[in-house]
């Protein structure tokens, strides 16, 4: 702006454009600098006017316009900052809220070595319903994943519900199903008649792996490099809405692995193509560490949506070392014949 006036010559014609100058540097500088800008650019537009052939009353008001401006851009910049700084603080305790729900996994639940990882699909805060929990009972390993429908604050707290449930039935009761059932009613009240939490349990005994699911998606076992997708036996829907589940009963072996994700993965896409999770998992997931192995499937993943997700993702990958001494508590009565294969 200060180029147009010099090379308009003596008249000085263009100094309200020097108003747009603290406008600018407002939408993205703190304050202080905006006050500076400002502070120059009327000194300028000053300089100009004094140094014209006549001072005329255009002059004047343009002179005091920026001034002004100034003082209002400086206004606006100090909102936006302070606003800035609230969306940071939300975006801490959203995390810290976050990470309070979400203990980490592992690394070793009895006879598994288990790894969970957590992609939030905004960079904005790291919250929503996503969930899962690995804990040593009584009965063996167990593992739990969901999914709560909905984002937010109101997302994560049911996501607590759930997780504060199962953190004390599953050293309770020694049937899944019956789990599912305790879970069922602290999801039924604590929610609308529309929502619902999808969710799949996991039991590891002597090598003898329970899996019951609640509408949610199969997990993949890994197995000499195969992928077999652990679809249940009849299907149920989810948690909140009664569901009577069937248990899928597998014979471990050493080294399988078992991939449990939301439908965060299933759905993440790239120009209408979905993420090929079972042609590439034993690829990502089969070498390594179970922790060596999330970290390869995320940093594939976010290749392939070009870091643009559309839901958030749980992820949990554990793997299965061999036989442990059972413990003495009941065994439900499904796993009995498995048991003895």
């Amino acid at each position: 702006m200060s180029a147009v006036e010099l090379a308009d010559g003596g008249g000085a014609n263009y100094l309200g454009l020097m108003a747009a100058a603290p406008f600018l540097v407002a939408a993205f500088a703190p304050w202080r600098i905006v006050l500076g800008i400002g502070a120059i650019a009327t000194g300028l537009a000053a300089t100009f006017a004094l140094s014209s052939d006549r001072i005329t009353l255009a002059m004047a008001v343009n002179v005091v316009g920026i001034a002004l401006s100034t003082a209002i851009a400086a206004a606006v910049a100090m909102i936006r900052q302070r606003q800035a700084e609230r969306i940071a603080e939300l975006s801490k305790l959203a995390s810290v809220a976050q990470q309070a729900v979400l203990r980490p996994l592992g690394p070793q639940v009895g006879a598994l070595a288990v790894a969970g990882h957590y992609i939030s699909s905004t960079a904005a805060a790291d919250i929503g319903g996503d969930l899962y929990e690995a804990i040593d009972t009584p009965y063996g390993a167990r593992l739990i994943i969901g999914d709560v429908r909905g984002k937010g604050l109101d997302a994560v707290r049911l996501a607590s519900i759930v997780l504060g449930s199962y953190r004390h039935v599953a050293y309770e009761r020694a049937d899944l199903r019956a789990i599912v059932a305790d879970l069922d009613r602290a999801v039924a009240r604590s929610v609308g008649d529309e929502d619902f939490v999808t969710a799949a349990l996991v039991e590891e005994r002597g090598g003898t792996l329970t899996i019951v699911n609640c509408g949610h998606p199969a997990p993949l076992l890994l197995r000499r490099g195969k992928v077999i997708p652990l679809e249940p036996p009849a299907p149920a829907p989810p948690l909140g809405f009664m569901p009577v589940v069937a248990p899928r009963v597998e014979r471990l072996e050493p080294g399988d692995r078992l991939l449990l994700f939301t439908d965060g993965l299933g759905e993440a896409r790239r120009d209408g193509e979905f993420f090929p999770t079972a042609d590439r998992a034993w690829q990502l997931l089969g070498h390594g560490t179970v922790a060596d192995g999330l970290a390869s499937l995320e940093t594939a993943l976010v290749e392939w949506v070009q870091g643009q997700l559309d839901d958030d993702i749980a992820l949990v990958l554990m793997e299965y070392s061999g036989p442990q001494a059972i413990s003495t508590a009941a065994v439900p009565s499904w796993e009995v014949g498995a048991a003895d294969v």
